[in-house]
């Protein structure tokens, strides 16, 4: 006869099975706490709850490239942030409290810095250009609640749609606009398809939703990554830069930035880097984010933060807005053997900016 301890572990044990859906290619898992997913090329974590790192996108260390072993080297991809606008909320940043109690953008340890530490820290984060401002909070990586995406199946996709409402707001606007993120594992496929979309309660002249694409990058001096590629800077070509160049922390608006207002619009705009083993030194394949229609960023940089961390932070629309109406923007994030092979993904996709999905099956449009 089971003790009640025994009978509570098979009730679990069953929990997680009656969760879990297998197909020859995918297996979807519940746990409770994360979806897992693998396919026959990758595996990655989606949180639901009580996350590894950050709540949005895929967990941090959790994308696998089956081909290879590598791993994404960061806090996670496609981590979104912040739904923004141009301007600075430092007049009134005190004056917004979230429900459970925290500030705008205020973390513990940052209360216990002086004044002077607090700059600094803005300046190496942020820039001291071209300043932003909150409409709506929470910073949902950091403080989001907890979630139950949808997953959708289809016979040879596996998809995970997110939404969550922002909570809180600035003085003059009002909570409630809806963030979006669908997530798309093609069988077959090194990658995945996702879709950041906003439904906004909102007006604003300039709104964008800041996110990281792919991710940020952890690394000392280079240990883990090579070089890193961006499609939209030096001409069409593109841009590859060596590790060296962010050895030492540089805030972003010294270089390696972009803004829709002071660049030529681009032919793509892909932002990847090269993995290598810290152990061995051995190249690994790329992990690249696509944004699959160069019109939608409003701006975007790739910075060195102390404390041996790559910040690639996208910002996306940055156009006026109504409340009532949307706005969105797709990509594709994945392993990828070399450059030409990332053109070639872009190319066959370029142009959209939204993922529908059902179980007949997905497209970009």
């Amino acid at each position: 006869m089971l003790r009640p301890a025994g009978l509570m572990s098979l009730a679990v044990l069953c929990l997680v099975s009656n969760f879990a859906t297998a197909a020859d290619w995918a297996t979807v898992t519940d746990d409770g706490r994360a979806i897992k997913i693998e396919t026959d090329k990758l595996e990655a974590v989606i949180p639901k709850n009580n996350p590894k790192h950050w709540m949005t996108g895929i967990e941090k260390g959790s994308f696998l490239d089956k081909q290879t072993g590598f791993r994404e080297v960061g806090d996670g991809l496609m981590v979104v942030d912040w739904l923004m606008e141009a301007g600075s909320d430092a007049e009134w940043s005190e004056q917004v409290i979230a429900p459970d109690g925290n500030g705008v953008g205020r973390y513990s340890w940052f209360e216990n810095f002086t004044e002077p530490e607090r700059q600094e820290y803005a300046k190496m984060s942020h820039g001291s250009s071209n300043r932003k401002r909150m409409v709506e909070g929470p910073q949902l990586c950091h403080r989001m609640k907890a979630v139950e995406p949808e997953v959708i199946r289809g016979d040879d996709f596996v998809a995970v749609k997110t939404t969550y409402k922002f909570e809180y707001a600035a003085p003059g606007r009002k909570p409630g606009s809806q963030w979006t993120q669908l997530i798309v594992f093609p069988k077959g496929a090194r990658y995945f398809v996702l879709m950041d979309k906003v439904d906004c309660v909102n007006d604003s002249e300039e709104m964008f939703l800041r996110n990281d694409t792919p991710g940020c990058v952890r690394h000392v001096n280079g240990d883990t990554f090579s070089e890193m590629y961006l499609s939209y800077l030096s001409g069409p070509k593109g841009l590859v830069i060596p590790s060296k160049e962010f050895f030492e922390p540089f805030p972003p608006d010294l270089k390696f930035g972009y803004r829709r207002d002071t660049h030529k619009l681009p032919s793509s705009f892909i932002r990847a880097y090269h993995l290598r083993d810290p152990k061995t030194g051995a190249a690994g394949p790329w992990l690249a984010g696509l944004t699959l229609d160069p019109e939608v960023v409003y701006e975007a940089w790739a910075s060195m933060r102390p404390g041996g961390i790559i910040v690639m932070i996208e910002e996306v629309y940055g156009k006026p807005i109504r409340a009532g109406q949307s706005f969105s923007a797709a990509h594709i994030v994945g392993y990828v053997d070399d450059i030409p092979s990332m053109h070639k993904l872009y190319d066959e996709h370029k142009g959209n900016t939204k993922l529908v999905v059902d179980a007949k099956g997905w497209k970009l449009q």
